[in-house]
């Protein structure tokens, strides 16, 4: 079991959006436009702080569970991942076609270990719109209309070099060493 809790930083920026939002609201009663970033600053706060109490995600070996809700794997279609990587935001298909948007507000490092996981597990899901087995490189199995190639013979020798190769292969067969003087004088 693997456990995903929101990454920290989400608390942190939302708690200092909403002093800014106060802040500026206080600016806001002597000068009238500081109530523009007040708002800016309170949208931005709720939306940090919503993403900061997101539920706990736990990866199992039979079923995925967010919050107190189970999802099983075998259930799981479709998976696909949108543009968003930190926070993660994953389309989930389920098999009774019903969607279902994970949202993972972690830290990258952990967004992508969540999204391998999502995906390693999802083994009766498409991934992208591409199946399982093909996604993750498992060799297909070969039908009738697959034959196999066989591998291109390069050559590295010209064909003068080739014969002459040949030619000092027989010659160290029959012999017993290529060079035409005495080994034992040289040592």
């Amino acid at each position: 079991m693997t456990r995903y809790v929101p990454a920290r930083h989400y608390l942190t920026f939302g708690l200092t959006a909403l002093a800014l939002a106060a802040f500026s609201g206080w600016l806001g009663l002597e000068w009238t436009p500081a109530f523009v970033p007040a708002v800016l600053f309170l949208l931005s706060s709720a939306l940090l702080l919503i993403l900061a109490f997101r539920p706990l995600i736990e990866v199992h070996e039979e079923f995925l569970s967010i919050g107190k809700s189970r999802v099983l794997w075998l259930d799981i279609r479709r998976l696909d991942r949108t543009g968003w990587i930190s926070p993660l935001i994953v389309r989930l298909t389920m098999f009774d076609d019903s969607k279902l948007i994970l949202i993972y507000p972690g830290d990258l490092e952990r967004c992508n270990d969540l999204l391998r996981h999502l995906r390693r597990l999802s083994r009766d899901a498409l991934i992208d719109g591409i199946p399982y087995r093909q996604y993750w490189g498992e060799a297909l199995n070969p039908g009738p209309e697959r034959r196999q190639l066989s591998s291109p013979r390069y050559r590295l020798l010209r064909p003068e070099d080739e014969a002459e190769v040949e030619r000092l292969y027989q010659r160290l067969k029959t012999v017993g060493h290529i060079d035409p003087k005495n080994t034992t004088d040289e040592k």
